[in-house]
């Protein structure tokens, strides 16, 4: 791994996930996963955002592996992107057969995801991503009826749209500059 780069690993009595994520990366992967899907749309992601990611992750059912996927690969690129001031924001359009899908992200430290998915376990994947990774998120279904290229869609617009974001810039793009916050 090289650039800016971080290692998460989460382990629960549910899961035991393991994820290296390197943002600079041109989009190497080795994911060993027992969800072929999920495994798919991990390496997806990490081709279409250009970030190298290694992940191990298994669990006790389905639900537990996807959702802790989605916030330990939350965690990892909030910690690789650090706090050096990047783009933030991107608006990315892809469409896959029938499914035509935007996905517009700011990395901003304020969490928030609302979002078009048909399959209630990805919904929950993008949005435990999103809260974990301080990520503003929206993905907006523009047409489509199949549930695998809806998905998908939405995996490879997410991915262009984090490989435009973390782009680094000199200074902050905010009127705010940057925010200071102190416990009492």
């Amino acid at each position: 791994m090289r650039g800016r780069a971080s290692g998460i690993e989460r382990r629960t009595k549910e899961t035991d996930i393991s994820v290296n994520i390197a943002i600079d990366g041109d989009g190497q992967y080795d994911v060993k996963c027992n969800n072929i899907f999920l495994k798919h749309m991990i390496e997806t992601f990490s081709r279409y955002s250009s970030a190298d990611i290694t992940m191990s992750a298994k669990g006790d059912d389905e639900h537990h592996v996807i959702e802790d996927v989605g916030l330990t690969l939350g965690m990892a690129l909030k910690d690789a992107v650090g706090k050096d001031p990047i783009e933030r924001m991107a608006t990315k359009t892809v469409v896959m057969d029938d499914a035509m899908v935007t996905v517009s992200i700011d990395i901003v430290d304020r969490p928030y995801a609302e979002l078009d998915c048909p399959d209630p376990l990805y919904h929950h994947f993008f949005r435990s991503l999103a809260m974990s990774s301080g990520m503003t998120m929206h993905i907006l279904v523009i047409r489509g009826f199949d549930e695998h290229h809806i998905i998908e869609a939405s995996v490879k617009a997410l991915g262009k749209c984090l490989k435009e974001a973390v782009k680094r810039r000199d200074k902050e793009l905010s009127t705010k500059d940057t925010a200071s916050v102190k416990g009492v």
